[in-house]
């Protein structure tokens, strides 16, 4: 059954939720960015200072840091990753880099506020599009299912650790963390609450048109059929 969702006759319309869902997900993060002195989200403060440290790009560093998520999980689970998550690893940070090098940064303060809220948002929209047809939880996601496992912690309790630390490692690292950060980490959840159920019931609705289409045309012919 999970073939399917790879190889199916409905694949493309699920790889292409996917690859939509990351390229939003990058234009969230840019566009945060676009006003970080309002402080960014907790993994982007990571990477930002990273990147301020030791250069590259804020993208770069994004794929880096996935990239060793991916590794550690891959031993502990004993098990390679999904295409899915490799793919979210590379082009979520090729994404932001993209953004980044051709938004502006907005000048006034309420189209900064906007401008934020509005990334935001388009965050949680990425995450449910990708998200929705199951192809691969993104590295981050794998790390924070392990350590739930390994800890015997709630979901929400070991997130918020996660969180909390990359922020403060990235804020040492000079990443900009402030009112913004914490924007995100109160409300994101929240948005994605209302993005992935939608995301999902879209693609489940496209789905069985498909398969309505289908059924049509594979349907035998009356005796009376004049079209």
């Amino acid at each position: 059954m999970k073939m399917n969702w790879y190889y199916g006759p409905y694949s493309g319309l699920r790889w292409s939720f996917f690859i939509v869902g990351l390229i939003l997900l990058g234009l969230g993060i840019s566009l945060t960015m676009q006003v970080k002195d309002f402080g960014i989200g907790p993994w982007d403060v990571l990477h930002y200072g990273l990147y301020k440290q030791f250069g590259l790009t804020v993208g770069t560093w994004s794929i880096i840091a996935g990239l060793l998520i991916v590794m550690i999980s891959s031993i502990v689970l004993k098990k390679m990753p999904q295409i899915g998550t490799v793919l979210n690893m590379v082009l979520i940070g090729v994404f932001i880099d993209f953004f980044n090098w051709i938004l502006p940064e907005p000048e006034w303060l309420v189209s900064k506020i906007v401008i934020f809220i509005l990334g935001t948002m388009i965050i949680a929209l990425g995450i449910g599009l990708y998200v929705a047809p199951n192809i691969g939880a993104g590295p981050r996601d794998s790390l924070m299912l392990i350590l739930t496992d390994t800890l015997q912690m709630k979901v929400s309790t070991v997130r918020n650790g996660i969180e909390i630390a990359v922020a403060l490692l990235g804020w040492l690292l000079g990443g900009p963390v402030g009112v913004g950060t914490v924007f995100i980490a109160l409300f994101l959840g929240a948005f994605v609450g209302y993005s992935l159920p939608l995301s999902k019931q879209l693609l489940n609705f496209l789905v069985r048109k498909g398969e309505d289409y289908e059924n049509i045309y594979k349907g035998s012919l009356r005796a009376n059929h004049h079209d």
